[in-house]
């Protein structure tokens, strides 16, 4: 892994870690929030899209399938996961995205057979060690948060399902381009679940677009960069990069939401970091038998 993956992994970390805080600043419900999000980084993804148009000619029906399918796991985890920050706290939501990697390296083996190594799963276990230590004081025990705990289990499943799909998919075609249209149809998805549903689309005060816009710039940033990493790192290297959210997250809820840390969690956080660096410089992509 060079030095420019490196770094362009560390930044998606910082990006994603604000998306918890936002969902935490929105009164709209998790679908809306979700859906204006996801059509907001449409339009921002238009111009460089419009430079590689001639990439969705390339895309055969069967890939237009799999993109939707994509798309529609991408949306799914987003609501999924923007309803259990409703339910729970920050720490105790982020805590379960950290199955992620495992759930990775699972379905990467099923899928594409792909190997591991012990060092691969001493740090994945080291970080995964560490997100315990900070949602372990935090971890609600009401019927609400443990319905947000499994909200945001199942939005793991979603995206590892979305990233395992663009693993084979965003081969050939422009990274902006394939992040533009799993976008698309995750806002579709979510567009139809709310228009079923009947979750009002307008109404809602200046605040909150000013929300939906900041959830489609900064943490949106993490997963068109996570998009083109696909064409030169595993889903599973990825997952573990997305460990360093919990982090990020937790912190940023103690300055800006006043939640509470306890010292567990601060060295909760060096383990996680210290399993993401380890990972990410011995890391060297498995082959695919």
């Amino acid at each position: 892994m060079n030095a420019s993956v490196r770094i362009l992994l560390i930044v998606s970390m910082i990006a994603i870690s604000f998306a918890a805080i936002f969902v935490k600043w929105s009164d709209a419900p998790a679908t809306i929030s979700s859906m204006y999000r996801m059509g907001f980084a449409c339009l921002f993804l238009l111009p460089f899209v419009w430079k590689k148009r001639g990439d969705v000619n390339k895309l055969s029906r069967q890939d237009w399938l799999f993109l939707a399918l994509a798309g529609v796991c991408l949306g799914l985890h987003f609501a999924l996961w923007f309803g259990s920050l409703k339910l729970t706290t920050v720490a105790s939501s982020t805590i379960i995205l950290a199955l992620q990697p495992l759930i990775a390296l699972a379905g990467a083996y099923l899928l594409y057979k792909e190997k591991t190594t012990f060092a691969t799963l001493f740090t994945i276990g080291l970080a995964i060690f560490g997100v315990v230590m900070i949602g372990w004081g935090d971890v609600g025990i009401s019927k609400a948060a443990l319905l947000g705990d499994l909200l945001s289990f199942l939005s793991v499943i979603a995206v590892v399902g979305y990233l395992l799909i663009g693993q084979q998919k965003v081969k050939g075609i422009s990274h902006w381009v394939y992040s533009f249209i799993v976008f698309l149809f995750a806002g579709i998805a979510l567009l139809v679940y709310n228009v079923v549903s009947g979750v009002p689309l307008t109404g809602y005060p200046s605040q909150e677009w000013g929300i939906f816009l900041l959830l489609a710039i900064f943490p949106t940033i993490a997963h068109v960069i996570y998009n083109h990493l696909l064409n030169h790192i595993n889903t599973t290297a990825i997952s573990m990069s997305i460990l360093g959210e919990p982090v990020g997250a937790t912190l940023l809820a103690v300055l800006l939401l006043g939640e509470t840390l306890v010292p567990m969690q601060l060295i909760g956080g060096m383990f996680i970091m210290a399993g993401v660096f380890m990972y990410l410089f011995q890391f060297r992509k498995p082959a695919v038998e």
